[in-house]
């Protein structure tokens, strides 16, 4: 019997918080390709002793990680013949980063896979220093290779080749490395040999060659550099790169894909592009992926952002949580495209080594442009839905100034949820200020769900404890600019869990709305013991986010709709399901 509680005052928390100085890599928070280590200052909650922090309980269970070890960067996913490939960054001797392979996993529902053998291991004189990103093509006669940074004797970040041992092996489990290998070097005026690296997958130009794009420091800026192969095994670098910016130094797994405006079905690089598409240029940099909606101009083989931005802290997101090196593919089986990203732990290092395991990948996601061709959208594959049991719904709840409404029913460890939030007065939204764009996180820390707001902020509370000393909310807040509605979406963690040392920060983005003509905004979290994903306004901003409340481990959470806004906020629309738990790497193949 599914009971549903009338809305609750909402609660006033404690505001307790401790410095702790933390070490971390400029590329990501947890070292990723060695980078070196540079200091960093949070905050954290103070709390009480806690529970250890080495529990099943904060495993996902269904979100893609394997048994044990560490894991970063997806790289070259595929679907050929009937199978979905996931190759990834794994350190198979332990859970912090080094002795990096590439693992790899096959599944024909990109929900419940198979690991098989690592494909690619540093054993080479190109690769013996790392074998690290890269990508995955599928050529003429539909044979796929794949192309990944080495390091080499020298310890220079060198682009290599590899090819299926047995085309006829439905896994593709083994593959040969070339003799020829290095395929392309760091050579060339102002490059850096140890900022060269995470090879883009191959497109076809109009002169009928491959071309690839590599990640770079050119002359003390970055660059996604630009290579051109008739065969995909001789590579001639162009003069000038795809596109550069004096606005950072380098750029981590770019990736590079055509899209049409409004349209969420995919387009293959490696056929014709029709007329109208947009290409998409994304780079990982800050801790975050970034990217730019432009045109590819064929005459002079660049890439030409429709809006280049000086400060590159306005630049636009894929996630705007804990979400770095994500890489995309075509999805011939669906006409798609497909978008994964790694999710790093935001415990200690000490913590990952007594857990034995580090890192997941967010749930694959269709990624497409609005049809206003100015933002990408994502939403979770539909094949995530397969999950789903045990459906609690709810209409027409109203939610005043605040009011919490428990959603019983549910496995609220492992869930999905999807709301939609009518907004009667957007009249009362207080006024936007342009300066919170440069810096959001600081936004949503400071305009937390405890302060109230002309309209919002109204979400969901997820991971609760009984008393609400632990809870994550995800939620909204409408602002009013000169001419548009600017929407604020926050994943604060700040009061996450009671347990030390853990990064919780309050993650943020704005994204423009139409309310007068939509009236209603759409919030979807998937909840999988300590990963909250979330998508709003139809997947116009994602936030990707680690927690490890106590009352994980104890196995008792709740979860709220709230509002704490001044204006009544209406939820037209309330599901949510409890999600199975997915056949994630438990067999071998």
């Amino acid at each position: 019997m599914v009971m549903a509680l009338v809305p609750q005052p909402w609660p006033h928390w404690p505001f307790l918080f401790v410095f702790l100085v933390l070490f971390s890599c400029e590329s990501n928070l947890i070292c990723r390709n060695g980078v070196e280590a540079t200091q960093r200052v949070f905050l954290y909650p103070q709390s009480p002793k806690v529970s250890s922090i080495v529990s099943k309980g904060y495993r996902t269970g269904y979100h893609f990680q394997p048994p044990k070890n560490w894991i970063n960067d997806p790289n070259g996913p595929m679907y050929y013949n009937g199978i979905y490939h996931e190759f990834y960054q794994y350190n198979p001797n332990g859970s912090v980063w080094g002795n990096i392979v590439w693992g790899h996993s096959v599944s024909t529902d990109l929900i419940n896979w198979i690991r098989l053998e690592p494909a690619i291991e540093g054993n080479t004189p190109s690769d013996i220093n790392g074998c690290w990103t890269g990508s995955a093509t599928i050529l003429a006669g539909d044979q796929p290779v794949i192309i990944y940074t080495g390091a080499d004797t020298e310890k220079r970040q060198v682009q290599n080749i590899v090819l299926p041992k047995n085309w006829s092996d439905p896994y593709l489990r083994e593959w040969t490395k070339p003799k020829n290998n290095p395929l392309i070097e760091p050579v060339g005026q102002g490059l850096n040999s140890n900022q060269f690296r995470d090879p883009t997958t191959g497109w076809i130009g109009p002169d009928g060659l491959w071309r690839i794009a590599v990640g770079a420091e050119l002359n003390g800026y970055s660059a996604a550099l630009l290579y051109k192969s008739k065969d995909f095994m001789q590579w001639t670098r162009v003069e000038h790169p795809l596109y550069s910016s004096n606005a950072s130094t380098m750029w981590e797994c770019p990736d590079f894909f055509a899209v049409l405006p409004g349209k969420n079905n995919g387009l293959d690089l490696s056929a014709a592009i029709p007329n109208g598409a947009k290409h998409v240029l994304k780079m990982s940099l800050d801790n975050c992926d970034k990217y730019m909606v432009g045109v590819y101009d064929l005459k002079h083989d660049m890439f030409v952002p429709d809006t280049i931005l000086d400060d590159r802290r306005l630049w636009l997101r894929i996630d705007y949580g804990n979400y770095y090196a994500s890489k995309s593919f075509f999805d011939s089986r669906k006409g798609r495209r497909i978008i994964w990203g790694w999710t790093n732990e935001t415990d200690s290092t000490s913590d990952d080594v007594a857990k034995g395991w580090a890192g997941i990948h967010a749930i694959p996601r269709t990624i497409w442009l609005d049809g206003d061709g100015k933002r990408l959208l994502q939403w979770p594959v539909e094949e995530v839905e397969s999950l789903r049991r045990n459906e609690v719904s709810h209409q027409e709840i109203e939610l005043k100034k605040g009011d919490l409404f428990e959603i019983n029913g549910t496995d609220t460890l492992q869930a999905d949820v999807e709301i939609d939030f009518e907004l009667a007065a957007i009249d009362a939204a207080d006024p936007f200020d342009p300066s919170w764009l440069l810096d959001t996180e600081k936004h949503c820390r400071e305009a937390d769900a405890s302060v109230h707001g002309g309209v919002g902020p109204f979400g969901l509370v997820v991971l609760a404890s009984d008393n609400m000393d632990e809870h994550t909310t995800v939620n909204f807040r409408v602002y009013k600019s000169e001419q548009k509605y600017m929407v604020l979406m926050c994943s604060d963690l700040t009061r996450s869990s009671l347990r030390p040392g853990l990064y919780t920060p309050a993650y943020g983005g704005f994204f423009e709305y139409d309310l007068e003509k939509e009236k209603k905004i759409s919030l979807r979290t998937l909840i999988d013991r300590s990963a909250v994903e979330s998508f709003g306004g139809g997947g116009r901003a994602c936030i990707m986010a680690r927690v490890y409340p106590v009352a994980v481990v104890d196995g008792a959470t709740h979860m709220y709709a709230f509002n704490n806004g001044s204006s009544t906020v209406k939820v037209s629309q309330l599901r949510a399901w409890s999600m199975r738990k997915a056949q994630v790497n438990v067999k071998k193949g």
